[in-house]
């Protein structure tokens, strides 16, 4: 076993073994390649450490830049200009490759985050909450938004509070993309959050595909555990078209995306009470808030546990992409000032 160590005499010890890193350091090159891809722009090493510490990984400016410098012998960074690095082809590649066993629980691990970091005020109306962001091309853009009008209006998201922003604009701390535009709508975590906030825990369960009918729920007829996926399963659903969100509006009868949670029994007065408050700063999504220890549509639920089923908030670009129209989503994805949104009939 070799021992490395910079000749700038960074405080970073790289152990090698057989010619690969240790899975502390892989770890840790991992985070700093999302932290470049997720931004979609040139940032430098203070700003990745401090993003690096927003998400709980201590690794400080001159440890981030002496990684970096080994990242671009690898073909993984690119230095543009001083000191401003991006993610090349290779990196990204690196990325959609990350060790299988340590995506395991990534969609988990980002809705904890995005709770931590929902800082909404409901008396004031004011602070970060969660968002989704999909991203449609310019020249489908309208014809998305006349499809996606009634799923809001039919009350199939969790708020009709929703953020436009043109391409190289930012949503959140997304980048919109050349020839797109990007749309944010409310994330189901904002309840996550809410809860949080006045100190209830909420165990995100798994997001599904609810069966409706006469605009009832009925029961989940596909189900993705968060603690199993690296990705938002509500993704993985609407790639494979498995919901009918357009016929839910046109009949009442279909499938939408929907996610189940669960919250001790003693806090369900208080929950129902928070529930109330964010309905009237606009956001909502509560289908269904059960009993204790009550099954809640054929879920089984815990003893001393409530479930709770939420309207998942991609459930309008759902209906989109059940017409054809291309869509890139990027669910749970960052968070934003609730004063930035607006509602969807003003756009």
């Amino acid at each position: 076993m070799n021992m490395l160590v910079s000749a700038n005499s960074y405080p970073l010890v790289c152990v090698i073994y057989m010619g690969f890193e240790t899975r502390d350091v892989e770890r840790k090159v991992i985070a700093i390649l999302k932290a470049l891809n997720d931004s979609q722009r040139v940032l430098g090493a203070r700003v990745i450490a401090r993003q690096l510490k927003e998400q709980g990984v201590e690794l400080g400016e001159r440890a981030v830049r002496y990684h970096l410098k080994l990242m671009d012998e690898r073909g993984l960074t690119k230095l543009i200009g001083r000191d401003g690095r991006i993610i090349t082809e290779s990196g990204i590649e690196e990325l959609n490759n990350a060790l299988v066993r340590d995506k395991v629980g990534f969609a988990i691990s980002r809705i904890e985050l995005q709770a931590f970091q929902t800082e909404f005020d409901i008396k004031k109306q004011t602070g970060l909450i969660p968002v989704n962001v999909s991203f449609f091309s310019e020249t489908n853009f309208l014809k998305a938004l006349k499809i996606i009008r009634p799923a809001f209006k039919a009350g199939l998201c969790v708020s009709n509070l929703v953020a436009k922003a043109e391409q190289n604009q930012m949503l959140g701390e997304l980048i919109v993309p050349k020839g797109k535009v990007g749309l944010a709508t409310v994330c189901s975590v904002i309840i996550n959050g809410a809860l949080l906030k006045a100190g209830i825990p909420m165990d995100s369960k798994f997001s599904g595909i609810l069966q409706i009918k006469g605009n009832k729920p009925i029961r989940f007829i596909e189900l993705i555990q968060y603690s199993g996926c690296s990705l938002d399963p509500s993704e993985v659903f609407i790639r494979a078209k498995m919901t009918k969100v357009r016929e839910v509006v046109e009949s009442g009868d279909g499938r939408i995306l929907a996610t189940y949670r669960e919250i001790p029994a003693p806090c369900q007065t208080p929950a129902r009470e928070i529930i109330t408050e964010l309905d009237s700063a606009g956001i909502g999504g509560l289908l269904i808030m059960g009993n204790v220890s009550d099954t809640v549509c054929e879920i089984p639920v815990e003893l001393n546990r409530i479930g709770i089923i939420i309207v998942n908030g991609l459930n309008p670009i759902a209906a989109a992409v059940e017409a054809g129209i291309e869509v890139e989503n990027r669910g749970m994805s960052t968070v934003m000032e609730y004063a930035d949104l607006t509602k969807l009939e003003d756009l």
